[in-house]
Parts: C-alpha cells; sequence; structure tokens
C-alpha cells in the first residue's frame, strides 16, 4: 500500500499544480482552435480552407464579437455580467441609421454620440449596482429591455444604410502581406484587444479589477475603491457594445430592432469559452480572443460542410460552454482543497 500510495502522490501533486494554473483554460482553448483549425485543413483542403484569406475571415466575421467580448471580459473579470451587450450593439445599429439616413447627420459626428450614448448607459447602470447594492443580473436585464426598446422607438422598421461615407468605410481593405487583407472593423477589434490588454496587466485600473473579482472584501480592506472600479468596468462594457454597433454597421449596413438579438450570450460565451472564470478574479483577454476565434472557426467550418444547419453553431457552442465550465469547477474546486 505505501509504495502505491507512493507512486500516486506525485501524480497528485502534478495535476493539482495544473489544475491550478490559472494559464490552463486559456491553453486548452488555444489548443481547441488549432486542433480544429488543423481539422478543417485536412477535410477541406481541396476547397480553399488553407488559403490565408480564410483565416482572415474569422477576423472580419467577427470583429464586432470581439470588441463585444472584450467589455464583457472586463465586467466577468469583476465578478458582474451585463446582459445589456446586444440591446446596446442592435441599439447603435438603429441610432446610427436614423441619424445618417433620416436626419443628415454626418458620420464623423454620428460616431462619438454613438459612444457616448452606449457609455452612458455602461455609467448608469455600474452606478445602480454600486450604490444602490442591486444584483448586476437584475440591473443589466432592465439596461437590455431600454435599449431594445429604444430601437422601436427609434424605428419599428428596418433602416438601410446608403449613405456613400459607411459604404466607403466598409469597403476598405489593409491589405497584408501574401495578397490577403482585414476590414476597418477587423482592424479596429484588433487595436481594442491590444488596449484591453494594456490596461487590464498594467494599470491601476486592471489590477483593481482582478482584486475586485477576486475577492471584494478583500480589496476593500487594503483600501481600493470597488464602487469606483464597478463603475468603471460597465462604463467600459457600454462603451466596447457601442464600437461594437458601430462596426456591426459597416459589416451589415443597416439598423434593425432585431439586430444582435442575443449576441450577449454569444459573448459572454466566447469570454468562458476563452477562461475567465464567471466567479471573477481570473483569466486573460488573450483568452477571450481564442474564444471568439473557436466560435467563428465553428460558423467557418459549418459553411465548408455545406449539409449541417446553422444551428449547429449553437448546439457546438452549448457543449462548449458546459465543458469550460466544468474545467473551472475543477480548478476552483481544487483551488479549495489547497
Amino acid at each position: 500500500m505505501s509504495a502505491a500510495t507512493d507512486t500516486r502522490t506525485p501524480v497528485n501533486a502534478r495535476t493539482t499544480r495544473l489544475l491550478g494554473d490559472r494559464r490552463l483554460p486559456v491553453l486548452v482553448t488555444a489548443a481547441l482552435f488549432l486542433a480544429m483549425y488543423a481539422a478543417g485543413l485536412s477535410r477541406y483542403q481541396n476547397y480553399g480552407f488553407a488559403e490565408p484569406q480564410v483565416f482572415m475571415n474569422l477576423f472580419i466575421d467577427n470583429g464586432y464579437l470581439l470588441v463585444a467580448a472584450v467589455g464583457a471580459t472586463f465586467v466577468i473579470l469583476s465578478g458582474g455580467i451585463d446582459l445589456s451587450v446586444g440591446s446596446v450593439i442592435g441599439f447603435t445599429t438603429m441610432l446610427t441609421a436614423w441619424l445618417v439616413e433620416r436626419q443628415d447627420v454626418p458620420l464623423f459626428v454620428v460616431i462619438p454620440i454613438a459612444l457616448g450614448v452606449g457609455s452612458l448607459g455602461g455609467f448608469l447602470m455600474g452606478y445602480v449596482i454600486h450604490n444602490f447594492e442591486i444584483q448586476p443580473f437584475i440591473v443589466t436585464l432592465a439596461g437590455l429591455f431600454l435599449f431594445r426598446g429604444l430601437c422601436l422607438v427609434i424605428s419599428k422598421e428596418s433602416i438601410s444604410i446608403t449613405d456613400p461615407s459607411i459604404g466607403s468605410l466598409a469597403q476598405t481593405q489593409v491589405t497584408l502581406p501574401g495578397g490577403s487583407f482585414l476590414s476597418i472593423g477587423a482592424v479596429v477589434s484588433l487595436i481594442v484587444l491590444a488596449t484591453a490588454y494594456s490596461v487590464l496587466h498594467y494599470t491601476r485600473l486592471g489590477r483593481r479589477v482582478y482584486a475586485i473579482g477576486g475577492n471584494e472584501q478583500s480589496a476593500l480592506l487594503m483600501g481600493l475603491p470597488a464602487g469606483d472600479t464597478k463603475i468603471a468596468v460597465y462604463t467600459v462594457s457600454g462603451f466596447c457594445s457601442a464600437l461594437a454597433g458601430l462596426l456591426f454597421t459597416l459589416y451589415i449596413q443597416s439598423g434593425d430592432p432585431l439586430h444582435a438579438v442575443g449576441m450577449e450570450l454569444d459573448a459572454i460565451a466566447a469570454v468562458v469559452i476563452g477562461g475567465t472564470l464567471l466567479t471573477g478574479g481570473s483569466g486573460y483577454v488573450l483568452g477571450t480572443l481564442f474564444g471568439v476565434l473557436v466560435l467563428g472557426l465553428i460558423k467557418s467550418i459549418i459553411q465548408f460542410e455545406g449539409t449541417l444547419s446553422s444551428w449547429w453553431t449553437k448546439i457546438a457552442t452549448g457543449v462548449l460552454l458546459c465543458a469550460f465550465i466544468l474545467i473551472q469547477r475543477a480548478m476552483t474546486a481544487r483551488g479549495k482543497k489547497t
């Protein structure tokens, strides 16, 4: 028995160290993405899957989701949740289309208005959550209904955008070596990602977000401004949601009351699949990038397959979400034991 115990002990120790490594979920997501991409290369090599542009299209087709997911990462890292993301995106498309098409407001004026409205909405939700001590789920659910209702106040029908400035921006391409290209929306999303990485890892705000998400009471005892930080992360989420709405407007070139319905769930799924703990305090924004790429790759593989319904995207997302929640559960259980 002693020999058996001795052989098991190092294995248990290695397992504990592995599950205690905060980078594990990100590494699993990155490995999953590489495995899926390799499978796609193997199965669809005769259909152009290996073309560099197919990979770049993951950023082009999911740039707006990446920006929304980056904002959601700030909130979830702080231990909160934001259900208003999709509604703010939809409202931004409607507001932009209405101002540009119906009111003849120049695009360079519309952009700061849209970003300001989104940021203000996030600020107000964060303010209510902190000062009235109401659960983020309830407050952001109210924000979801509010912004979706405002979409219908603007117009009950879709507004097509024919403004040449938006059309020109939508078709602008940033050429890359090898002949592939990125859209303006994809470039903006990567800039947002890089900025978020810098903020979370190299600024006071980032350290406060991790501290409050890890243990809010301990953060308060250390003298950290928990209230200001909570308000800040919801403001960031509102800003990112509005920016995602602008990028989605470029992508779809219309405003519609039903745009981005349920996109908040896609953003949260990308964050969780990317390895950020729903309880807060642990995660990386680069993991969110891989989460978005995994979701985008699922869509691409289904398109290349040609015989599968688009609903398989939701099924695959649900399976992955359950798997990563189980990984998180195992990590937190090991953390409590140690």
